[in-house]
């Protein structure tokens, strides 16, 4: 298992955190199995999305801004509902699928950790390969 720990620097954005998903999956030496990408936070996510063109991720971004958005009154206690609610809508994990040592992304597919309640100066992604 590995923890994935980093900052993030703007109140939402999309990482694209498939390279470090990889390199997990290769130094485990496992060469069959799963992979599970989870993250603890919950104004947060991990996603399988898109991952050639940004613009996308703008569109994401502006997509669940118009559909879940901050200047709403929510009954939650907090000033953060909407990001409460933009993660679980994203939901927490993925799990991929190992093959010959490598993650079987997608032609166009990589592995996002959404940011909704940032900056952060720490966040955390846990990777976990399964032999199987």
């Amino acid at each position: 298992m590995k923890t994935l720990k980093f900052p993030t620097s703007h109140k939402t954005q999309l990482m694209d955190i498939s390279a470090e998903v990889k390199e997990a999956v290769i130094t485990s030496g496992v060469k069959e199995g799963i992979c599970v990408v989870f993250t603890p936070h919950t104004t947060a996510s991990v996603f399988l999305f898109e991952n050639a063109d940004q613009n996308l991720r703008r569109d994401l971004l502006a997509a669940l801004s118009a559909v879940i958005p901050a200047d709403v009154k929510y009954s939650h206690v907090g000033s953060n509902a909407a990001a409460h609610l933009k993660s679980s809508r994203m939901g927490a994990s993925v799990t991929i699928p190992v093959h010959e040592g490598r993650p079987m992304f997608g032609k166009w597919q990589g592995v996002f950790f959404g940011e909704f309640d940032g900056p952060r100066q720490v966040r955390e992604v846990i990777v976990k390969v399964i032999a199987g």
